[in-house]
C-alpha cells in the first residue's frame, strides 16, 4: 500500500512540474524540485540558514501532554496556514533569498505528503477512530486553504507568482481518490472473502466481492467521511461516480469474454436490482446519492444483448419445465394407477410443480429485467400450458378410463390450487393474460364437473317429473324429498374429493337442481288463484328443505337460490298487479340476467292480468333494472333458462303493443 501511494507522489511530482513549474512560471526555469523524501527526513536533514523557516516548522512539533491526533490535526491544517502566510510574506519583498524560496517549496511538498497519506488512509481505520476524522478534516481543510492561495495568485504576473503555484491540490486529491477507488476493488477481488465461497464460479466471485466493497466503502463515506468535507464538494457522489465508474470497468472486462448463462443471470441481478436498489437506495444512502447522473453499470447496447439473451434461455427453459411435468401428469393418468392419497382425498403435485416453475421464474425476472412489458415472453407459456392441459383432461375423460373418477378428482385440486395462485399473484402478470388463464382452468374445471353432475341430471329430471301437479300439491308425493334422498347416496362417492373442491362441486350441483325446479315451473299451467297460492306454500318448503341440505354439505354461499325460489313464490301468491310489479321488480334488480322473455314467462302464469297491466309491469322492470356494472346482484341464473323462441317472439311483440 505505502509503494502504491509513494508511486502515485512520484506521479502527482511529475505532473506538478508540468503543470505549475517550468511551463506555469518561465521565468523560474533555472529550478527543479528536490528529490521527494518523506517528512521526517526533510525535517532530519535541514540546513538552511532562514532561522525564521525553522521556527515554522518547530512550531508544529507536538506540544508535551497532548494527544497524537490533536497535534496531527494542527500540524496539517495550521502548517498549511503558516505556509501560506511565509508565502505571501516572502513574494511580498522587493527581493527575497533563493535559499528561504527553496525552504519553503521543500516545506510544502513535506505537508503535500503528509496530506496524501492522510487522504490514503480514509478506508484504512475502524469507523469509532475519532481522531481519524481529526486527521481527515484538517487534510481537506489545508487542501481547500491551498486551493484559495492558488486562486489569490491566479491574476498575479506570472514572473511574480511562485514556481510551485498554482498546486491543483483538489484535482491531485481527486485523482488519487481514483486510484483508491481502483486499488480497493482490485483487492476486493484477490482478497475473496469466504462469504463467496458458495458461489459457483469466479466470475460470480468477483462480481460480489467488489459489489460488496462498493456498498461498504460508500456505507464508510456517509457514515464517516461525509462529515470531513464541506458539503459544496459532495464527497458522497463525487466517491460514489468514482466507484460507479471504475464498477463498470471490471463488469465490462468481465463480459468481454464469454459468459455462461448463470453468470449472465447473476451479473443481470446485480445490474439490474442488487446494485441500484441493495447499494444506491441503502436507507443510509436513499436519497443522497444522484443515481440519474449515475446511470446503468452497463452500456445500453451492452445490457440489451444480454438481457435478450437471458430472455431467450428462460422462454425456452419455462417452455421445456412446463411441457415435462404436463407429460409426466399426463403418462401417469393413462398408466391406469390412482392417484395419491392425502389426508383422505386425490392429490396431483402437477399444480404445485407449475406454480414453483411460474413464481421461481417470476421472481427471477423481476431481479434481472427492468422492463416489465418483456415478462410476456415468458408467462404466455403459462397460458399455453393450461390450454394444452384443459384438452389433455377432456381427451382422458372421453377415453371411459378405469382411473377416470380419482384423475378427476385430483385435478380439481389442481385446478382450485392454480387458481388461488393466480388470483393472488398481482404482481408479474397482466390483467388480461391473468383473465385467460383463470378462464382457461374456469373451463378445466367446468369439464370435471360436468363429469360429475352429467350422470345425475337424468335421474333429477325423473325426480322432478311431478312437480306442478295434483300429488306434489297435497303432499301425496314427496317430490324433492325423494330427490334428495337420491343425491345423498349419490354423494357418498365424493367422499375422498378434497372437502372444498367437494362444496364447489355441490353449489354446481345445487344450482343445477334450482334450475330444473324453475324451469318446470315456467312450463306449468295453473290458472286458478287456489292453485297458485297452493304451488306457492309448495314451494316454499321444497326452497327451505333444499336450502337446509345443501347447507349442511357445506353450501353457504349459495343462499341466493333459496332467496329466489322465495321471490318466485311470492309472484305466484300475489295477485294484484301492483304487488306482482312490486316482486318482479324486485326479482329483476337481485338478478339482471333476466330478460323481457322471462319475465313474460313469468306473467303468463298469473290470470286476471289485463293487456295493460302486462305492459306497465313490462315497462316498470326495465325501468328499474340496476344499471350495467353494478355489483349489487347474484350470480347469472336464469341465462341458463332457455325461453322457447316462439314465446319470447310472441312477448316482444304483446311488449310493442
Amino acid at each position: 500500500m505505502m509503494l502504491g501511494m509513494r508511486r502515485f507522489l512520484c506521479i502527482c511530482e511529475c505532473q506538478h512540474r508540468k503543470g505549475g513549474g517550468v511551463e506555469g512560471n518561465p521565468g523560474e526555469a533555472r529550478r527543479w524540485m528536490p528529490k521527494l523524501r518523506i517528512p521526517a527526513k526533510i525535517r532530519n536533514n535541514q540546513k538552511l540558514k532562514n532561522q525564521h523557516a525553522e521556527d515554522q516548522l518547530d512550531s508544529v512539533q507536538l506540544e508535551k501532554g497532548q494527544p497524537e491526533e490533536a497535534q496531527q490535526e494542527e500540524r496539517l491544517e495550521d502548517v498549511s496556514r503558516r505556509l501560506n502566510l511565509r508565502e505571501d510574506e516572502l513574494f511580498s519583498q522587493d527581493s527575497h533569498c533563493e535559499e528561504e524560496e527553496d525552504q519553503l517549496q521543500r516545506d510544502f511538498e513535506g505537508l503535500r505528503v503528509q496530506i496524501w497519506m492522510a487522504i490514503h488512509n480514509s478506508f484504512s481505520h475502524p469507523m469509532s477512530a475519532g481522531g481519524d476524522l481529526g486527521v481527515q478534516r484538517s487534510a481537506v481543510a489545508a487542501i481547500l486553504q491551498q486551493e484559495e492561495q492558488d486562486q489569490r495568485w491566479r491574476d498575479r504576473p506570472k514572473e511574480q507568482v511562485p514556481v510551485w503555484r498554482p498546486q491543483r491540490w483538489f484535482s491531485t486529491h481527486n485523482q488519487l481518490l481514483q486510484q483508491m477507488v481502483e486499488s480497493r476493488l482490485s483487492r476486493a477481488v484477490e482478497e475473496n472473502s469466504q462469504e463467496t465461497d458458495q458461489l459457483s464460479s469466479v466470475v460470480k466471485k468477483q462480481v460480489c466481492c467488489m459489489g460488496k466493497r462498493v456498498k461498504e466503502d460508500l456505507l464508510m463515506v456517509v457514515r464517516k467521511l461525509k462529515d470531513c468535507y464541506p458539503a459544496k464538494v459532495d464527497i458522497l457522489n463525487v466517491y460514489a461516480g468514482l466507484y460507479h465508474q471504475t464498477f463498470s470497468a471490471r463488469l465490462a472486462e468481465l463480459i468481454s469474454s464469454e459468459l455462461e448463462m448463470d453468470d449472465c443471470i447473476y451479473l443481470l441481478f446485480w445490474v439490474n436490482h442488487y446494485y441500484p436498489q441493495d447499494i444506491l437506495e441503502h436507507k443510509e444512502l436513499d436519497g443522497q446519492i444522484k443515481t440519474a447522473c449515475l446511470g446503468s453499470l452497463l452500456l445500453k447496447d451492452t445490457l440489451t444483448q444480454m438481457e435478450e439473451q437471458y430472455l431467450t434461455h428462460k422462454q425456452e427453459k419455462v417452455n421445456l419445465w412446463l411441457n415435462v411435468a404436463l407429460r409426466k401428469e399426463q403418462e401417469s393418468w393413462l398408466s391406469g394407477n390412482a392417484p395419491e392419497l392425502i389426508d383422505s382425498y386425490y392429490f396431483s403435485p402437477l399444480a404445485i410443480d407449475v406454480i414453483q416453475v411460474v413464481n421461481g421464474s417470476l421472481t427471477e425476472f423481476n431481479y434481472a429485467i427492468k422492463d416489465q412489458n418483456k415478462l410476456v415472453r415468458i408467462t404466455v407459456h403459462l397460458e399455453n400450458f393450461l390450454c394444452s392441459y384443459k384438452k389433455y383432461l377432456e381427451d382422458f375423460i372421453k377415453g371411459n378410463h378405469g382411473n377416470t373418477h380419482s384423475v378427476v378428482k385430483a385435478q380439481l385440486v389442481c385446478e382450485q390450487q392454480l387458481s388461488d395462485y393466480l388470483g393472488r399473484q398481482t404482481e408479474g402478470l397482466s390483467e388480461e393474460l391473468r383473465r385467460r388463464c383463470l378462464d382457461s382452468l374456469a373451463a378445466l374445471r367446468d369439464c370435471g364437473y360436468r363429469y360429475f353432475t352429467c350422470p345425475l341430471l337424468g335421474p333429477i329430471k325423473v325426480c322432478l317429473r311431478e312437480l306442478w301437479k295434483p300429488i306434489w300439491m297435497d303432499g301425496s308425493l314427496p317430490v324433492v324429498d325423494s330427490l334428495l334422498d337420491f343425491l345423498n347416496k349419490q354423494l357418498g362417492d365424493l367422499k375422498d374429493l378434497k372437502p372444498t373442491c367437494r362444496q364447489s362441486l355441490l353449489c354446481v350441483l345445487y344450482q343445477e337442481v334450482v334450475r330444473q325446479y324453475v324451469k318446470k315451473m315456467m312450463k306449468m299451467k295453473m290458472r286458478s288463484k287456489d292453485q297458485q297460492g297452493a304451488a306457492a306454500q309448495k314451494m316454499s318448503e321444497d326452497a327451505q328443505k333444499l336450502d337446509c341440505f345443501f347447507k349442511e354439505e357445506g353450501c353457504a354461499e349459495t343462499f341466493w337460490l333459496c332467496e329466489m325460489l322465495f321471490i318466485l313464490a311470492e309472484i305466484l301468491r300475489v295477485q294484484d298487479p301492483a304487488s306482482i310489479q312490486l316482486e318482479l321488480v324486485n326479482l329483476a334488480r337481485r338478478f339482471p340476467d333476466i330478460s323481457r322473455a322471462h319475465v313474460s314467462e313469468l306473467l303468463s302464469l298469473k290470470t286476471g292480468l289485463s293487456a295493460a297491466d302486462v305492459r306497465s309491469i313490462r315497462q316498470s322492470v326495465e325501468e328499474n333494472r340496476l344499471l350495467v356494472g353494478s355489483t349489487n346482484h347474484s350470480p347469472p341464473f336464469f341465462s341458463s333458462i332457455k325461453v322457447k323462441w316462439i314465446n319470447n317472439k310472441i312477448n316482444q311483440i304483446g311488449l310493442k303493443t
